[in-house]
Protein backbone atom coordinates (compact mmCIF):
# COMPACT_ATOMS: atom_id res chain seq x y z
CA UNK A 1 0.00 0.00 0.00
CA UNK A 2 2.83 2.38 0.84
CA UNK A 3 4.47 1.70 -2.53
CA UNK A 4 1.25 2.65 -4.33
CA UNK A 5 0.96 5.91 -2.41
CA UNK A 6 4.58 6.81 -3.05
CA UNK A 7 4.24 5.97 -6.74
CA UNK A 8 1.02 8.00 -7.01
CA UNK A 9 2.64 10.95 -5.22
CA UNK A 10 5.71 10.89 -7.47
CA UNK A 11 3.62 10.43 -10.61
CA UNK A 12 1.31 13.31 -9.73
CA UNK A 13 4.26 15.50 -8.74
CA UNK A 14 6.03 14.82 -12.04
CA UNK A 15 2.91 15.38 -14.11
CA UNK A 16 2.08 18.57 -12.25
CA UNK A 17 5.60 19.93 -12.73
CA UNK A 18 5.40 19.29 -16.47
CA UNK A 19 1.87 20.72 -16.69
CA UNK A 20 2.88 23.79 -14.68
CA UNK A 21 5.87 24.43 -16.90
CA UNK A 22 3.79 24.01 -20.07
CA UNK A 23 1.05 26.28 -18.71
CA UNK A 24 3.64 28.97 -18.04
CA UNK A 25 5.19 28.50 -21.47
CA UNK A 26 1.80 28.89 -23.13
CA UNK A 27 0.60 31.77 -20.91
CA UNK A 28 3.60 34.07 -21.31
CA UNK A 29 3.24 34.76 -25.05
CA UNK A 30 -0.56 34.98 -24.79
CA UNK A 31 -0.59 37.33 -21.81
CA UNK A 32 -1.11 40.49 -23.88
CA UNK A 33 -3.93 38.98 -25.98
CA UNK A 34 -5.96 37.09 -23.35
CA UNK A 35 -7.81 38.64 -20.38
CA UNK A 36 -5.95 38.43 -17.06
CA UNK A 37 -8.57 36.26 -15.27
CA UNK A 38 -8.28 33.62 -17.96
CA UNK A 39 -4.48 33.63 -17.69
CA UNK A 40 -4.75 33.36 -13.90
CA UNK A 41 -7.14 30.42 -14.27
CA UNK A 42 -4.69 28.29 -16.28
CA UNK A 43 -1.39 29.70 -15.01
CA UNK A 44 -1.82 31.19 -11.53
CA UNK A 45 1.94 31.16 -11.05
CA UNK A 46 2.44 33.81 -13.71
CA UNK A 47 0.30 36.39 -11.92
CA UNK A 48 1.63 35.46 -8.50
CA UNK A 49 5.22 35.72 -9.69
CA UNK A 50 4.51 39.17 -11.11
CA UNK A 51 3.31 40.28 -7.68
CA UNK A 52 5.89 38.53 -5.53
CA UNK A 53 9.13 38.84 -7.47
CA UNK A 54 11.31 41.12 -5.41
CA UNK A 55 12.30 44.42 -6.95
CA UNK A 56 15.75 44.73 -5.51
CA UNK A 57 18.71 46.25 -7.23
CA UNK A 58 19.90 42.82 -8.36
CA UNK A 59 20.68 41.82 -11.92
CA UNK A 60 18.06 40.95 -14.50
CA UNK A 61 19.13 37.31 -14.50
CA UNK A 62 18.67 37.09 -10.72
CA UNK A 63 15.18 38.63 -10.91
CA UNK A 64 14.16 36.47 -13.87
CA UNK A 65 15.45 33.35 -12.15
CA UNK A 66 13.31 34.03 -9.10
CA UNK A 67 10.36 34.87 -11.33
CA UNK A 68 10.62 31.47 -13.02
CA UNK A 69 11.08 29.61 -9.73
CA UNK A 70 7.99 31.22 -8.21
CA UNK A 71 5.84 30.79 -11.33
CA UNK A 72 6.75 27.15 -11.97
CA UNK A 73 6.45 26.13 -8.30
CA UNK A 74 3.04 27.81 -7.99
CA UNK A 75 1.78 26.24 -11.20
CA UNK A 76 3.08 22.84 -10.10
CA UNK A 77 1.29 23.14 -6.75
CA UNK A 78 -1.91 24.23 -8.52
CA UNK A 79 -1.84 21.35 -10.98
CA UNK A 80 -0.91 18.88 -8.23
CA UNK A 81 -4.09 19.91 -6.41
CA UNK A 82 -6.12 19.58 -9.63
CA UNK A 83 -4.69 16.16 -10.46
CA UNK A 84 -5.16 15.00 -6.86
CA UNK A 85 -8.83 16.00 -6.93
CA UNK A 86 -9.32 14.19 -10.23
CA UNK A 87 -7.62 11.08 -8.82
CA UNK A 88 -9.73 11.24 -5.67
CA UNK A 89 -12.90 11.55 -7.74
CA UNK A 90 -11.98 8.61 -9.93
CA UNK A 91 -11.12 6.45 -6.92
CA UNK A 92 -14.39 7.38 -5.21
CA UNK A 93 -16.34 6.50 -8.36
CA UNK A 94 -14.58 3.12 -8.54
CA UNK A 95 -15.43 2.39 -4.91
CA UNK A 96 -19.12 3.14 -5.51
CA UNK A 97 -19.23 0.79 -8.48
CA UNK A 98 -17.86 -2.13 -6.46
Amino acid sequence: MLKHRLFRFLLLAGLSLVAGFLALAIAVPLEAQVPAPLIALFSPGLKLAELVTPETGKSFAWSFGWFLRIAIATNAAFYYAVFSLITYGLRAANRKEK
